[in-house]
């Protein structure tokens, strides 16, 4: 015993003194967290691949579900978005879903944030046998807002007779349901996007309904609108008992109700401006401009005006109803299409909330050059009315100078000359299209629609 003792002994301290063959027991044991590092960087690195494509699947679902965000309630605001990120992420085999979530809000702007978790499969890390190193998980954030700005946009829609040739009355219809549609789903509540729409030709149609109303100029309307009428005048007995009477002539006005609602321009300068009609310039001489609006029972008067409104569907209506008739006032048009987006008259605004920032447009389509105003029916005479070459002044510079953002287009399927009118008139070079087809009316008012309509993606 005393052997074996003295021999386990001798051999314990040989091999605590022996250094032969550590550097591979070293080496061995130091490859332990080397691979273990080589391998969480790659374990990591296909983490972050996933992350990428994660990201990308949650900013198109905060996109999709912003269309119809503010009419769903939370759980069914969830599920779309839980659907629409299982349709977009496409990793089989490296992650699985572990959660997705969506919040909507209006206040201060509206806004859709959409939430994601996904558990990634670990290779090497799994190795080191912890529950935790099995997956790594990844987890990312989208948020689209688009309330933070508001639209409000005037459609100033050329309704004359020239709009019957080559089908373009038909594309002008088409495409407007086409925007009408764009800028409906931009609004994710009402009031986000208001509309309003004014056909034109010599005159606008403020609605025969308004006869009664105070802003109405009806000096030349009761002139030209009425009856001579038989007077007779009797001034008691000739000497033979004879009644001594004068027949006379009287013009009598035509009833305010036999109006047809259309208006032409207003006295000037007024017919540049969108100042409010003052009631009490009805008892104004002849000879002092009026604010009030002048009645004119215009044989060819278009279909009636609708003011800034979110009623997509009497909106749509009114398309369908639009008709090709009279002379060309590109003015009047315009100056509607301004005096809708600050109200007056039959059209009110609504009120602007301070938590927005508001971008107001007028979209002037008209398919010709201008050929009658109230005063006139020369063309450099209307033209100048609304802008004025040299000076840029005119009805055109107003609406610039107030804010408003102008896009003109002409539709010019008759080879007539460019309309250097509508080109000065736009708010830019790139805000004005020449149109030599009915049918580019349809991706002209589309990409006009798809500039208004941008939405911005924020993380």
């Amino acid at each position: 015993m005393k052997n074996l003792w003295s021999k386990f002994r001798s051999a314990l301290r040989d091999f605590r003194v022996a250094r032969g063959g550590n550097v591979a027991i070293t080496f061995a044991l130091a490859t332990v967290p080397v691979i273990g590092a080589v391998g969480a960087g790659f374990d990591y690195s296909h983490a972050n691949s996933v992350k990428a494509d994660m990201q990308a699947a949650l900013d198109s679902t905060a996109l999709m579900l912003a269309r119809d965000a503010s009419s769903l309630n939370s759980t069914d605001l969830n599920t779309k978005a839980l659907n629409y990120f299982t349709a977009l992420f496409n990793r089989p085999g490296e992650a699985s879903i572990n959660s997705v979530t969506a919040s909507y809000t209006a206040s201060g702007g509206s806004q859709v944030t959409v939430n994601g978790s996904v558990n990634v499969p670990t290779t090497f890390l799994r190795v080191l046998g912890s529950s935790a190193t099995q997956n790594i998980t990844v987890t990312g954030s989208s948020t689209t807002k688009w309330g933070t700005t508001r639209l409000r946009v005037a459609l100033v829609l050329d309704n004359t007779g020239s709009m019957a040739d080559d089908g373009k009355i038909t594309a002008l219809k088409s495409a407007t349901h086409g925007l009408l549609s764009q800028l409906q789903g931009a609004a994710s509540q009402n009031g986000d996007v208001y509309v309003s729409i004014i056909p034109f030709n010599r005159d606008v149609n403020v609605g025969a309904a308004n006869y009664n109303a105070n802003w109405i100029d009806w000096d030349d309307w009761e002139s030209a609108n009425g009856s001579w009428q038989n007077t007779q005048t009797c001034s008691g007995s000739s000497r033979r008992g004879r009644s001594r009477c004068n027949n006379t002539q009287t013009w009598v006005p035509a009833n305010h109700n036999t109006w047809n609602g259309c208006v032409t321009d207003r006295d000037q300068n007024y017919d540049q401006t969108v100042t409010a009609p003052n009631p009490a310039d009805a008892s104004l001489p002849s000879t002092s401009a009026s604010t009030l609006f002048p009645a004119d029972q215009y044989g060819s008067c278009p279909l009636q005006m609708m003011g800034l409104s979110y009623d997509w569907t009497s909106m749509n209506s009114l398309v369908d109803q639009m008709y090709p008739n009279g002379n060309t006032n590109q003015p009047i048009g315009l100056v509607w299409g301004w005096q809708s987006l600050v109200g007056g008259g039959p059209l009110t605004a609504p009120a602007m909330d301070s938590n927005y920032t508001y971008q107001q447009v007028i979209i002037l389509m008209s398919d010709g050059l201008n050929t009658q105003d109230r005063w006139s029916s020369s063309q450099s005479y209307v033209d100048n009315r609304m802008y004025l070459s040299g000076t840029g002044s005119g009805t055109c510079a107003n609406i610039k100078a107030a804010g408003i953002t102008i896009y003109t287009i002409q539709v010019n399927t008759g080879g007539d000359p460019t309309s250097t009118l509508l080109q000065n008139c736009a708010s830019s070079s790139d805000k004005f299209f020449m149109v030599t087809a009915a049918s580019g009316l349809t991706t002209v008012f589309n990409q006009i629609g798809t500039n208004l309509t941008k939405l911005r993606v924020a993380r």
